[in-house]
């Protein structure tokens, strides 16, 4: 790739980055392959994204590549000289169950296939087709355009030698905030990345994992998965850097709750939890809370941000589940995509959050829960570093924004991240911020609470 190509990335991203408004414990597996949904999956335009071998997805191990293209990289459908290799590989699902996804491989015209950085988009979405591996190839849709606009975070990595690897973290159903699929998504892309012969990268490889927003949740989840899911992964990890990450999903419905722009949110957890673990939650909404609930099923973040100013938990249930902890199989989803509750990762991380979320009308400062950045709560995001310093892992930084909301915060974090990330593939040590991290929140798992 040339710096002229990778130049034209950046100039053209300025397009899409204009139109956008806002990002935002290991499964046991299964050998019982992930079903099919009334959501639509990925595969349904594009037979690239569909497993039709003859052998089930359960005998062969995650990681293994099925399918491989090369493309020209697009934005916005226009394509780019870049060129792009797409894998389709085995995985596991939220539930532990094999399942098949794709990511993408982009090769720095400066790299020599010994550093590589594994990118988490923030595309956030109940839509397949807005995965960043479809933007890449082509597709547009209006949730597309965020994985177009990050490409803005991807050109100074390949100026600077790594090579990338993009996965759909959110696999081929689009399960918005399953964070352990995501982390699994995540560690198996790398393992197909460095396994295919057409992408220039091999074992000997060194990663650092990078993310934003939702990406954050996939980088969290991959860092803490590691050492169990992909121990062969994380000894060629360096690092993790990730800002406005999701910790403790009950609290953040908590903190949205009634908000201008983020309630939004509401309705697409519990979307994206009803799928993940296949529950009914339907059964315990308002009739209005089911309206929502279909008008949001494939919707993407921008389509629900700012949608519904003021809506509420209790304007989305039943009056007899006025509080989501009388829901028995939400409390028991949520409280597994807590991610105080998974293991301390292993590998130096750098974790930045904003807590102006007064500038994008998050007013709520809820007891025990506080403050964030308009949807990520930082007293959550406190407590996970201290957490993971207390547990071992003394090479983590933190850095809060006190002055930047979620919107503002990557145009801070981004470039401290390339330059953090920098430093750990150079070997230098990694810097601590352990005993200066000011104190959080509880993590620990909800209780229940009765029907009204």
């Amino acid at each position: 790739m040339t710096q002229a190509a990778v130049r034209m990335i950046a100039v053209s991203v300025a397009t899409a980055a204009a139109m956008t408004t806002a990002p935002t414990a290991v499964a046991v597996e299964s050998t019982t392959a992930a079903p099919a949904t009334a959501a639509a999956t990925a595969s349904a335009s594009d037979p690239f994204y569909a497993y039709d071998g003859s052998e089930p997805l359960s005998s062969f191990a995650p990681g293994a590549v099925l399918k491989t293209r090369t493309l020209q990289y697009h934005l916005l459908g226009i394509p780019t000289p870049v060129r792009a290799i797409q894998l389709l590989y085995r995985t596991t699902d939220a539930q532990g169950r094999p399942a098949a996804n794709v990511t993408t491989v982009v090769r720095s015209h400066h790299g020599d296939g010994s550093r590589a950085v594994s990118y988490q988009s923030f595309y956030d979405s109940l839509d397949p087709e807005d995965g960043p591996s479809r933007a890449i190839a082509g597709d547009v849709t209006l949730g597309g355009l965020i994985p177009n606009s990050e490409s803005a975070f991807l050109a100074p990595l390949l100026l600077k030698g790594y090579d990338l690897v993009i996965p759909d973290t959110q696999g081929q159903r689009a399960d918005f905030a399953a964070g352990p699929e995501y982390g699994t998504n995540t560690l198996d892309s790398i393992r197909a990345a460095t396994r295919s012969a057409e992408t220039g990268l091999n074992s000997g490889t060194r990663f650092g994992l990078m993310g934003y927003s939702g990406g954050a949740i996939a980088t969290g989840w991959a860092a803490a998965l590691a050492p169990g899911y992909a121990p062969d992964v994380n000894d060629r990890l360096v690092g993790f850097t990730e800002g406005g990450l999701l910790v403790a999903p009950a609290h953040n419905l908590r903190y949205v709750d009634g908000s201008v722009v983020w309630t939004g949110v509401i309705p697409m957890a519990v979307i994206g939890v009803a799928r993940s673990y296949d529950i009914d939650l339907r059964q315990y909404l308002s009739p209005y809370g089911l309206q929502v609930y279909d008008e949001l099923e494939n919707a993407s973040i921008l389509e629900a941000n700012g949608r519904y100013p003021g809506l509420t938990w209790k304007k989305m249930a039943k009056p007899e589940y006025a509080d989501p902890n009388s829901v028995p199989e939400f409390l028991t989803a949520v409280n597994k995509l807590n991610l105080g509750s998974a293991a301390t990762p292993t590998v130096p991380g750098f974790i930045a959050q904003g807590n102006a979320g007064v500038l994008e009308g998050t007013f709520n400062n809820p007891p025990g829960i506080g403050t964030g950045d308009g949807v990520m709560v930082s007293g959550d995001v406190r407590a996970l570093a201290r957490q993971y310093c207390a547990t071992g892992n003394t090479a983590i930084k933190y850095s809060q924004y006190d002055l930047l909301s979620h919107l503002g915060a990557p145009v801070v974090w981004a470039p401290a991240a390339i330059a953090w990330l920098d430093d750990r593939f150079a070997g230098r040590t990694a810097p601590s911020d352990c005993g200066r991290i000011p104190a959080g929140n509880s993590l620990e798992p909800e209780k229940a609470a009765p029907t009204s």
